[in-house]
């Protein structure tokens, strides 16, 4: 950040153009919308060829808004599906709780418990 280069600025330009076409998109929040977090996640187990490492993504809806995803590689090879989903769960429970207690200090009520 000291010393900003040509591709940082160019980077940076491109997000500014990118929010500046989104200005037309919004979130409608309505009174009758619930302020619920929930959470989906799937993997897939040993998808790439080349390192055996599995698939595993992740989204998170804080009441009928899409707020969070995640798609990518996992960090580690699983030995089974079943710790590739262990994986991808823990890493989708990670983000539930990291905007749970954003919404917490933002003073926006939940209404029930993240699932």
């Amino acid at each position: 950040m000291h010393a900003p280069t040509d591709s940082y600025w160019a980077g940076i330009k491109c997000i500014i153009r990118y929010l500046k076409g989104m200005t037309s998109y919004c979130f409608h929040i309505t009174r009758t919308s619930s302020f619920a977090l929930h959470g989906f996640m799937n993997t897939d187990w040993a998808i790439s060829i080349d390192d055996q490492k599995s698939m595993g993504g992740n989204l998170v809806f804080f009441g009928q808004i899409s707020t969070s995803w995640k798609s990518g590689k996992q960090r580690t090879i699983a030995r089974s599906s079943i710790e590739a989903k262990y994986k991808a769960l823990a890493d989708d429970i990670a983000e539930i709780i990291w905007l749970h207690y954003l919404l917490i200090d933002l003073y926006i009520p939940s209404t029930s418990t993240p699932i």
